[in-house]
């Protein structure tokens, strides 16, 4: 099991590549973040078919969206300035919580 979270956080690394690069790809018009756009989410949709195999849908899913929506929230804080209110941090603060309950009480998971 600590192999496919492992391939689940490349597929949330990539992702957020992905993201970052396409908010830099102004709708796909310059060249090398919209190829670093395209790539990315290649392998993250890729790496993302590894742990649905073992794992159900839904939990994968949302760790993946989970953990992908807060990473691109720091990313674009420490990155671009980004600023995030005090409602923002507490939403993503809920949102890394509802992750934690999922792998940690969760008997879907099947660690």
């Amino acid at each position: 099991m600590t192999r496919t979270y492992a391939i689940l956080a490349l597929a949330i690394l990539a992702e957020v590549i992905a993201t970052t690069a396409l908010s830099r790809s102004a709708s796909f018009t310059k060249l090398w973040p919209s190829v670093i756009t395209i790539a990315g989410y290649v392998v993250a949709f890729w790496l993302l078919s590894f742990p649905l195999r073992v794992m159900p849908t839904g939990i994968v899913y949302a760790i993946w969206s989970g953990m992908g929506i807060v990473l691109i929230s720091a990313a674009a804080w420490i990155w671009y300035r980004q600023t995030l209110d005090t409602p923002a941090l507490i939403g993503l603060a809920l949102i890394i919580a509802g992750v934690l309950v999922v792998n940690l009480f969760s008997k879907t998971v099947g660690h």
